[in-house]
């Protein structure tokens, strides 16, 4: 098979942008894919350096530099218009060079949803996936893959509980991960753990209460918001350490006697969720979204309502109720290993649709 994979604008598909998850999963599905023998041709800004047969060159980075320079994407969240000079000289030169290279039944990958879709529409006869959709908003392709059942049934609504209309082609496959890029660790340090944008919706207020009230250390990793515009926001208990890239990361979640997770909404998927269990680190989230699939209750951490609740699982963990070694074997049913199949099936399913008997193709045992 062969994909055109599409970076996103305003960051850099390298391992540098962590931060960003959908970089992370177009930085992943490249080295995923064309580990399995399939053409990859990635397509991104000058310095982009991901695992691919083609890195196609659309965006440099004097332009890049010229529109994001003076924002430090590593101590505040991301800042970008769709309608700004890179955006657009990523679509301008991204649909003269796919022009260039397609051929017949290749894939076009949006990761970045409707934020590239121009670039899609300007490509009809290429078959449009949309395919890791975490994003509330701008899901349009025909064919649809959503990183967990909980934004695909949110993506559903109400309506389709009534009728019997549902499309077999909008699928769900697990975002993804390099387990080289995390260390199983059983013996944890004297503190807690929150890596993420550092605000409230991400449930940041309720580790720092939670910690303080049991009088234990929170370490906090991430990009600064509003809710905490500088590094001296916190209070003593807490310490806070900036940005982190993979090693950092790895060091600091390994050591962790659990993280947090209390996203104060629907979370798609919530990769740090997985990227912990890796590191056979328990995990505290709250009791929606991908969590309740992916966090097992009392295996591999705890989900949590109340501010009881999180006390209680703070407690457990500090008495040993979780097994890192659980935490490690969840975790890696999200391997690139594990997961890569899904996505081969799933890219057969819709060849099918295109160039052979569709939904009443058989597969030979």
């Amino acid at each position: 098979m062969r994909f055109h994979v599409l970076g996103v604008p305003h960051t850099q598909t390298t391992k540098e942008f962590t931060a960003c998850a959908y970089t992370q999963k177009v930085w992943k599905f490249c080295k995923m894919m064309k580990d399995r023998g399939h053409y990859v041709i990635h397509y991104g800004h000058e310095f982009s350096n991901p695992e691919a047969d083609e890195n196609v060159t659309v965006l440099s980075n004097k332009i890049w530099e010229e529109v994001y320079g003076e924002h430090d994407y590593k101590s505040k969240f991301f800042k970008y218009d769709t309608g700004d000079k890179a955006y657009r000289e990523f679509f301008r030169n991204a649909i003269k060079e796919i022009g260039k290279r397609k051929q017949k039944n290749d894939f076009i990958l949006p990761f970045w949803g409707a934020g590239v879709r121009p670039i899609c529409d300007a490509h009809p006869d290429l078959i449009t996936v949309e395919p890791g959709i975490g994003y509330p908003w701008g899901i349009w392709s025909r064919w649809k893959i959503f990183e967990s059942y909980a934004i695909y049934h949110a993506w559903c609504g109400l309506d389709k509980v009534a009728q019997c209309n549902q499309d077999n082609y909008a699928t769900v496959i697990p975002n993804y991960f390099d387990l080289d890029e995390f260390e199983f660790c059983e013996e944890k340090e004297d503190y807690f753990l929150y890596v993420g944008r550092v605000f409230n919706g991400k449930g940041v207020n309720i580790a720092i209460e939670v910690t303080e009230k049991l009088g234990v250390k929170l370490k906090v990793a991430g990009q600064l918001s509003d809710d905490y515009p500088t590094p001296d926001s916190f209070p003593p208990h807490v310490e806070y350490v900036g940005y982190v890239g993979v090693e950092e990361r790895k060091e600091l979640m390994k050591k962790a006697k659990a993280s947090f997770l209390p996203s104060q909404y629907v979370e798609p998927f919530g990769g740090v969720q997985v990227e912990n269990l890796l590191c056979g680190t328990p995990t505290i989230t709250s009791d929606w979204g991908a969590f309740v699939e992916n966090n097992i209750e009392g295996v591999t951490g705890y989900r949590c309502k109340t501010f009881g609740d999180y006390i209680q699982a703070c407690q457990n963990i500090i008495l040993g109720e979780i097994d890192p070694k659980d935490c490690r074997k969840k975790g890696e049913e999200f391997s690139l290993e594990n997961v890569a199949p899904q996505y081969e099936k799933y890219f057969q399913d819709v060849l099918n649709v295109h160039d052979g008997k569709g939904w009443y193709t058989i597969y030979k045992i």
